[in-house]
């Protein structure tokens, strides 16, 4: 299967910046779909991002957060070739990791 999660992380120096996409439908409970039935909460509650052992970006997220979330971030203490974990779990207890190297 397929990641949900593209990321890219970059470092010029001291400081790493790191862009990722998550296909997710990131569904509120509150929408109705054609036929005028609820739509069940589907969302991620929790995504992380690792470096060396180290969270490096934690997110505890709820049903406010869009679909095919994005998100942009840096932090210090990386170099080239280090590994980037990412990883998400959402509320119906599925969850994606992925691994992506420094450049």
């Amino acid at each position: 299967m397929a990641s949900s999660i593209r990321v890219r992380a970059t470092t010029n120096g001291d400081i790493t910046e790191v862009q990722a996409l998550i296909q997710h439908p990131m569904d509120t409970g509150f929408v109705k779909d054609a036929k005028g039935e609820l739509i069940p909460a589907h969302y991620i509650q929790q995504l992380k991002f690792e470096c060396n052992g180290k969270d490096v970006f934690v997110a505890d997220w709820g049903t406010a957060v869009s679909k095919d979330p994005y998100v942009k971030f840096s932090f210090k203490g990386a170099k080239k070739g280090d590994d980037l974990k990412v990883s998400w779990t959402d509320n119906k207890g599925a969850s994606d990791t992925t691994t992506a190297k420094i450049s």
